[in-house]
Order: structure tokens, then C-alpha cells, then sequence
């Protein structure tokens, strides 16, 4: 006697089938024809092996030399990165032979852009790590910093994918970015733009939008959004300004949400946690919320209630 499951599956089957003719965007077929998230992962892994080189293995080689190793891993990046830019340059298309070759020829030189790059990218990573040494004294070494701290590799996986935005990469910088979004839980748009010395403390929970400006020497804690006013107004604010300027030498403690295009946070103001920002704040200005009261009950006492913040030089946010 055959199981129930056994004589329904087939039309199950083909009616699930029969859902992909609908020609909605979630009925796409073509797995061939769009970039490849695990080689993209993959590309990660070398890209972070370039940055620090001296931080990680490669078990595929026997080497004698690293600087060899570190030769054929660059040739592999650009080999199988320049397939997947071509893919992407091309994808919801289906152009002719002429454009085909158009956009093999334009893959080659955002693949070769990119690479002369990185020099430029390991640079400004010098100085993430720089400080994040000098903004944490949990932190042991600067060699801590790189082999564990997940802020430095969401900066880093940022910085690489920038560079491929600014070239005019289409998909695999916002893959890139979400990757080291779901392994430390900082989201990164590869559109914002941040400086040198950019520091990420514990960072959990950071949200930095696509049209983010942030200056030099900015420490940033976890829970901080830096996002949009309002997306009410849907794809009319595509390549708009939405985000906000943080210039340089400024402290945003954790919790803190600072929203809108409009708003600049002038260099060296520190912005306390918990705040809720939507105008700018004038440079050298401390901002935290007013009033804020603890509770405490032990048992049956009254409840006492305590002021925070305390501090009058403090700017306070009603």
C-alpha cells in the first residue's frame, strides 16, 4: 500500500512548478546569468588575506615564500572577480555579441582599477587599526585587534567594497557588505563614505546608511543608527541625500539615532546614548537626554528615583 505523501506529491510538485510562469522578479530562472555568492564569499576571504597577510593561512599551498603565495592569490582574485563583475555589469540583459565583448573589456578595467587600489585601501585600514588600539585598552595588541574584532571586519569588507561602488560595480558591493553584516551584525552600506581612523567599539546593531558622510577620527559605538529620515517617498529619493554628515573627531555613544540628510554633526561633538537627533549640532557640542530618571525597588520601600546625566556643561536634547 503506498503512503498517502506518495500519490500527492506529484501534483503537489507540479503545481509548485507551474508557479514560476507567473513572470514575477522572484520567478527568475537564470542561475547562470548573475553573480555567484559563494565565489563572491570566497573573493572575501582572499581580499581579507591581502589586507593582512600575515594573519592568515592558506592550507591549499606548501609555500616557502609568502610573498609567491600572495602572487597567485592576487592572480586568483582578479581572474574570477573580473568574471563576476562582467556578470553583474550585464545581468537582466540579454545583450548581443558586440555588447558582450563591450562589457568583457569594461569588466577588465574596473577588475584592474580595483587592484591598483588596494595599496590605498590597506592604508586607510592601517589606521582603523591604529585606532581601535589606541580607542580601546581592552584591546591587548593591535594583533588582537585584527585576528578578532569584528568591527575591523566590517570596516575592511566596507573599504574593499567602496572602491568596487565607486567604480560603478552594480550587486556585489551591497553582497559583500551583507556578508559581514550577517557575521557581526553591522550594517554597512558600501555607498557611505567614511575617513581614516574610523573606530567601531563592540558594534552590534550599527546601521550607516548609503549617503552617510563621516570625517576622520570618529569613534562610533554599537546600537547607532545613522540613517534616513523618512523612505516614505520610496525610489523619488534614489541618489538623493538621506543620510547624515559626521565630521571629523566625533563620539556617538552607544543606542544613538541621527537621521536625515540634512543633518551634520560638527567636528569633535559628542553625542550620548540613547539620543535622537534630526538637526545638526554645532561643532564641540556634548549631547545627551534630559532628565533621564532610574528606578529603584528594594522590596516593599518607595521607589527612588535618581536623575542621570547629571553633568551641566552637557547639551540637552527635549
Amino acid at each position: 500500500m503506498k503512503d498517502y505523501i506518495s500519490t500527492e506529491i506529484h501534483d503537489i510538485t507540479k503545481d509548485i512548478l507551474a508557479d514560476y510562469d507567473k513572470k514575477r522578479h522572484i520567478d527568475k530562472l537564470d542561475v547562470f546569468n548573475q553573480p555567484d555568492t559563494k565565489v563572491i564569499y570566497e573573493l572575501i576571504q582572499e581580499l581579507v588575506r591581502v589586507a593582512y597577510p600575515g594573519f592568515t593561512k592558506d592550507k591549499s599551498y606548501r609555500i616557502y615564500d609568502i610573498r609567491n603565495n600572495l602572487s597567485m592569490v592576487i592572480e586568483d582574485i582578479a581572474f574570477r572577480l573580473n568574471k563576476q563583475i562582467a556578470i553583474a555589469l550585464r545581468y537582466g540583459e540579454h545583450p548581443d555579441e558586440e555588447k558582450l565583448e563591450a562589457t568583457r573589456l569594461e569588466a577588465q578595467k574596473i577588475t584592474l582599477a580595483f587592484l591598483r587600489r588596494i595599496p590605498e585601501i590597506r592604508e586607510y585600514l592601517a589606521t582603523d587599526v591604529e585606532a581601535v588600539f589606541d580607542g580601546d585598552p581592552a584591546a591587548e595588541s593591535a594583533d588582537e585587534i585584527i585576528f578578532a574584532y569584528p568591527g575591523l571586519y566590517a570596516i575592511t569588507i566596507f573599504r574593499y567594497a567602496h572602491v568596487l561602488y565607486e567604480l560603478g560595480v552594480p550587486v556585489i558591493p551591497r553582497i559583500m557588505t551583507e556578508l559581514a553584516h550577517s557575521k557581526t551584525g553591522i550594517d554597512i552600506n558600501p555607498g557611505a563614505t567614511i575617513g581614516k581612523y574610523f573606530m567601531i567599539d563592540h558594534g552590534t546593531g550599527i546601521v550607516i546608511g548609503e549617503t552617510t558622510e563621516i570625517g576622520e577620527h570618529v569613534k562610533v559605538y554599537q546600537g547607532v543608527t545613522l540613517g534616513a529620515l523618512s523612505t516614505s517617498g520610496g525610489r523619488k529619493l534614489f541618489n538623493k541625500k538621506r543620510h547624515p554628515t559626521i565630521e571629523d573627531n566625533v563620539t556617538i555613544y552607544s543606542g544613538a539615532s541621527i537621521l536625515g540628510g540634512d543633518t551634520v554633526i560638527g567636528k569633535g561633538a559628542v553625542i550620548g546614548g540613547n539620543v535622537f537627533l534630526t538637526k545638526s549640532i554645532a561643532p564641540g557640542t556634548k549631547v545627551s537626554v534630559k532628565n533621564q530618571e532610574l528606578r529603584y525597588n528594594q522590596g516593599k520601600r518607595e521607589v527612588q528615583e535618581i536623575e542621570a546625566y547629571p553633568d551641566s556643561a552637557w547639551f540637552y536634547v527635549i
